[in-house]
C-alpha cells in the first residue's frame, strides 16, 4: 500500500497539528504517574477532548496513513497517550469492532471512544505461564448466564476499570484450545475480587482478579461460545501490530533528547556510546517501517495485524530495553533517581520481553507461521 500522503491527507495533519497546538496548553498538570486513579480520570480527560474535537475513532476507524499522522503529530507535540485507555482504545476496541455484533459494537464502542469506560484484560494465569491456552478459569452455562469462576493474573488497569476482557474455559472435555470463549465482564459484578500487585517502580497498574461465581450474561460473549481462542488471537494481533505503534514514535522522540543530554554533560565526547546511540536511531527507523507495513497490511486484509506484529514485538521489545540501557549511560549516577520519567521508564522497559507474549513465545510464531518451520515435539 501507498504510504505517500495525499493533499487531504496533509490537510488532516495540518489541521490536527492547529488543534494541538490549541489545546495543549489548556490542560491540567499531569498526575502522580504512581496514581492510578488520577491518571485514569486524567487519561479519559484527554480522551474527552480527543472525541469531542473529531479524532477519538482514529484507533480503528481511520486510513492507515492518517493513523499513522496522527500519532506522530499528538507525540511530537507532548500531548498525552492513551495510558488507563490503552487496553479498551488498543485491544478490546479493535476486537469488539471485528468480531462483536452490531448490537454490542453500538453497547461498548462510544464509551470506550468518548473516555466513559476503562477496560482492563483478564487473559494471564498463576498456573498458565507463557501458555494461554491452558487456562483454567471456568464458565459454566446457566440459561441466559455464564457462572464464572477463577483468578487472573498481571491484570492491567483491573483497579480503576468498569469492564474486562475476560478468556474463560467453556468446555474443559474439548482441546485446550477449543473449549474457550471471550466475554466482556462488568467489574462492579458481585464476586469480583481486585488485589493491586505492585511494580519495582512502585506503580499498580496490574492487578490480581479473583472471581467467585460471577455471573456474566450469554450477551456479553464476543464470538461463537467455544470459539474464543480465535477471537484472542485477533486481540494479540491487535496488542503485538500495532498497540505498541506509539511507543516506537516516543522512542525516536527520546533518542534526540538523549543525544542532547549527552552534548550537554559530556557523554557525547565518547565514541563507543554515539555509535550505541546512531545504531538505535537505525533500529527505530526500521522499526517505523515496520510499523507502517502492519499496518498497512491489516488494511488490506481487513482491520487485523498479521504475524508480521509477532516479528514487530519481538525486535521491539529488545531495542526499547537496549534504549533504556543507553540513557542510564548517558545518565550516569542519575540514573538511580526514580523522581526521573527516564528512570521509571527504563523499569517498565524490563517487563516488555515478557508482556503481550513472551519473546520466546514470539520467536515460535515467526518460525512456524512466517517461516513455516516445523512445531518443536
Amino acid at each position: 500500500m501507498d504510504l505517500t500522503c495525499t493533499d487531504e491527507e496533509e490537510e488532516y495533519r495540518a489541521r490536527l497539528r492547529e488543534w494541538l497546538t490549541a489545546t495543549l496548553p489548556g490542560l491540567p498538570g499531569r498526575p502522580d504517574p504512581l496514581d492510578w486513579p488520577a491518571r485514569r480520570a486524567y487519561d479519559c480527560g484527554w480522551q474527552r477532548r480527543l472525541y469531542d474535537a473529531g479524532y477519538a475513532d482514529t484507533h480503528w476507524d481511520a486510513s492507515p496513513t492518517q493513523r499513522l499522522i496522527f500519532l506522530e503529530e499528538t507525540e511530537r507535540a507532548g500531548a498525552p497517550y492513551v495510558g488507563a485507555n490503552f487496553v479498551g482504545l488498543l485491544h478490546a476496541g479493535p476486537t469488539i469492532a471485528a468480531e462483536g455484533t452490531a448490537a454490542q459494537r453500538e453497547r461498548w464502542l462510544p464509551p470506550i471512544l468518548r473516555g466513559d469506560a476503562v477496560w482492563c484484560q483478564g487473559f494471564s494465569e498463576p498456573d498458565a505461564g507463557s501458555d494461554l491456552a491452558s487456562l483454567r478459569t471456568r464458565a459454566v452455562r446457566d440459561g441466559d448466564t455464564y457462572v464464572v469462576s477463577g483468578q487472573k493474573i498481571w491484570t492491567s488497569h483491573a483497579e480503576v476499570a468498569d469492564w474486562c476482557e475476560l478468556l474463560v474455559r467453556t468446555d474443559p472435555a474439548a482441546p485446550r484450545h477449543r473449549g474457550i470463549s471471550w466475554l466482556a465482564m462488568p467489574m462492579d459484578t458481585p464476586g469480583v475480587t481486585v488485589r493491586p500487585l505492585r511494580t519495582l517502580a512502585g506503580s499498580t497498574e496490574f492487578a490480581e482478579l479473583f472471581l467467585d461465581e460471577v455471573r456474566v450474561p450469554v450477551s456479553h460473549r464476543v464470538g461463537e461460545e467455544n470459539d474464543g481462542w480465535r477471537v484472542t488471537m485477533v486481540t494479540l494481533s491487535f496488542e503485538r501490530g500495532t498497540a505498541f505503534v506509539g511507543e516506537v514514535v516516543a522512542c525516536r522522540r527520546l533518542l534526540g533528547e538523549l543525544a542532547r543530554t549527552a552534548r550537554e554533560n559530556g557523554t557525547w565526547d565518547d565514541p563507543v556510546l554515539r555509535r550505541r546511540l546512531g545504531r538505535l536511531s537505525a533500529e527505530f527507523q526500521a522499526l517505523w517501517r515496520l510499523v507502517q507495513a502492519n499496518v498497512s497490511e491489516a488494511q488490506a486484509t481487513g482491520g487485523v495485524p498479521g504475524a508480521g506484529g509477532s516479528v514487530f514485538k519481538l525486535h521491539y521489545s529488545h531495542a526499547r530495553q537496549e534504549l533504556y540501557e543507553a540513557a542510564a549511560a548517558v545518565l550516569g549516577p542519575d540514573a538511580l533517581d526514580l523522581d526521573r520519567d527516564w528512570t521509571l521508564d527504563r523499569l517498565t522497559s524490563l517487563s516488555y520481553t515478557i508482556a503481550a507474549g513472551t519473546s520466546q513465545i514470539q520467536r515460535d510464531i515467526v518460525a512456524e507461521r512466517i517461516l513455516g518451520l516445523p512445531k518443536g515435539r
